[in-house]
């Protein structure tokens, strides 16, 4: 069984927000897999499907950001789940916006979603998947993340959405290893 996860903010005012990235690459991959986010448990809103002869669960926390691990682990614990199995996709601002990196591990790097993942699940061996969003040292962090990418800026973060999704599939059926050398772009 493999569990994807987006990581975003629930309710209409984020929706499309910069700090929303992880939620919008979980509903291309779920378009892309022909399933929709129509069952809510563990404080969160599933997808699921076989894929390749594997479970699949997509997850939105409900949560809000900062508190997106509760629902992971409750998730992990009812389903017995292996930390090899679990990926998660977030918003970075570190990097560029169109950029997508996917490791195999590491620190949050600030991104506070992935450190309550990080803190709950008692290790930084999560496979993840970071969407640049880019930063703006004019606009406080938190209004930016949550702001819109601008006209210039949105079809950069499409493709890289779609890209990121399309990683995001791949790691269902393949060696991560190879999700990590076909689609880490800059």
């Amino acid at each position: 069984m493999k569990l994807i996860v987006g990581l975003g903010n629930i309710g209409k005012e984020y929706e499309n927000t910069r700090h929303n990235a992880g939620f919008m690459v979980v509903d291309k991959l779920a378009e892309s897999l022909k399933v929709d986010f129509n069952q809510t448990k563990f404080n969160a809103t599933l997808a699921s499907t076989n894929y390749r002869g594997e479970k699949v669960i997509i997850m939105k926390p409900n949560t809000y950001m900062n508190l997106s691990g509760e629902a992971v682990l409750a998730c992990v614990n009812f389903y017995k789940l292996d930390i090899e199995d679990i990926l998660v996709v977030h918003d970075d601002l570190d990097l560029p916006v169109g950029s997508v990196r996917i490791r195999m591990q590491g620190s949050a790097g600030g991104q506070k979603g992935m450190n309550n993942i990080i803190n709950l699940l008692h290790t930084n061996n999560i496979k993840r998947i970071r969407m640049g969003i880019d930063k703006n040292p004019q606009i406080p962090v938190v209004d930016y993340v949550l702001g819109k990418f601008t006209p210039e800026e949105r079809p950069k973060f499409e493709e890289a959405c779609k890209w990121a999704s399309e990683a995001a599939e791949a790691f269902i059926a393949q060696p991560f290893m190879e999700v990590m050398n076909k689609y880490n772009r800059k």
